[in-house]
């Protein structure tokens, strides 16, 4: 048998097996989610469900559905998703659905912002299948149409879907994964191919929309204050940001031990969901946030080394999207939780409790892991 022969024998074997850390880290990092949604979530859920497991059920129930959902996704042949009508449908059902939050009877309120829609006893978060419908509608379109994409006007159709579902969103109000979704449009117009100067027509209007989004609502500016001086006001705004901070500060090196936060007795609001980064923080210190960023780097890094690997546009801009969907939660939700930025409620992907987030990104990933399969 000749060098190359054997050279050829190899790379095909490779593309079979696909990047397998893609699924496995995924995996880890779900399993790895569904234990400290426990931890942080069970003294609340005692006091008000009787139930310490209440949250750590729906988030297992959720990893069972969503491990199901990525074996399937890994050998699914996704580049049926840039047939023309399936890609309408990944962007018109998500609109549809995020249109249906604000019927009466349908639409769930919590916390003073309407988010998820109710069907019987299941509930949906339809801005969570939206960011996905976007990447297979953008992946698709782009990817036919690569010589329109030099031109402002060839744009346009992915301005539209972006901008249709960030309008829907920001009226929710949900203003980070509002910001999230543009921020994804910017990032696939880019991967697209788009010229330079059309940024500067996309980004200056994205720069003075973030300032009057804020000055819209009072509670922004509040928020906005605490980010400045969270001290100023420890009882109110700052509240939830001071005790984030305390979490962390109290893991130190090493973590008060898993199980062992203190944090989570009702101290840090939403610490099973948007919070959770501070509970990992407290209970496995430094050493434990440093290794899960390590394993979220490497499933981004994986990720992209896909995407430039893979053997056309579609499946370039497909497994790009879906990682930087990714990438941009992990790094808002940490910004967030360590003070960077202003509070804002975004969840951490495969860890924060929420079942429609944990299916969809776990699906997603088998369809990565399914584009590294076909790449060469």
């Amino acid at each position: 048998m000749t060098t190359t022969h054997l050279s050829q024998t190899k790379a095909k074997s490779n593309r079979k097996k696909g990047d397998l850390l893609i699924p496995i880290l995924t995996v880890l990092l779900a399993g790895f989610g569904v234990i400290m949604v426990y931890s942080a979530s069970y003294y609340v859920a005692e006091v008000q469900y009787g139930d310490r497991f209440y949250f750590a059920k729906k988030q297992l129930v959720g990893f069972l559905l969503g491990l199901a959902g990525m074996i399937f996704a890994c050998g699914f042949d996704y580049k049926k998703l840039k047939n023309k009508n399936v890609r309408f449908f990944s962007l018109f059902v998500p609109i549809i659905l995020l249109a249906l939050v604000f019927v009466p009877g349908i639409g769930k309120t919590n916390y003073g912002a309407t988010r998820w829609i109710g069907i019987g006893g299941v509930t949906i978060q339809p801005s969570e299948i939206a960011k996905y419908g976007f990447v297979i509608f953008s992946a698709g379109y782009m990817s036919e149409n690569m010589g329109k994409m030099r031109k402002f006007s060839g744009m346009i159709p992915v301005l539209l879907a972006g901008g249709v579902i960030c309008l829907l969103i920001i009226l929710e109000p949900n203003m980070s994964v509002t910001m999230c979704v543009g921020a994804l449009m910017i990032g696939m117009l880019f991967a697209g191919g788009v010229k330079w100067k059309h940024f500067a027509v996309i980004l200056l209007p994205a720069l003075i929309a973030v300032p009057v989004l804020i000055i819209s609502e009072p509670y922004r500016l509040l928020r906005l204050s605490a980010f400045l001086d969270p001290w100023a006001s420890p009882k109110e705004e700052g509240y939830q940001l001071i005790q984030s901070l305390y979490a962390l500060g109290n893991g130190g090196w090493f973590g008060t031990g898993l199980f062992q936060s203190r944090q989570k007795y009702r101290f840090l609001p939403f610490a099973e969901s948007d919070f959770i980064l501070a509970i990992i923080g407290e209970e496995t210190g430094f050493v434990g946030i440093a290794v899960f960023f390590l394993a979220t780097v490497l499933l981004v890094y994986r990720g992209m080394r896909s995407a430039v690997k893979s053997n056309d546009f579609f499946s370039f801009l497909l497994a790009f999207g879906i990682t930087l969907v990714f990438g941009i939660q992990v790094c808002i939700n940490a910004l967030v939780v360590s003070g960077a930025i202003p509070p804002t409620g975004i969840p951490l992907p495969l860890i924060s409790s929420g079942n429609t987030a944990l299916i969809i990104t776990m699906t997603s990933m088998g369809l990565l892991y399914s584009v590294s399969k076909r790449g060469e």
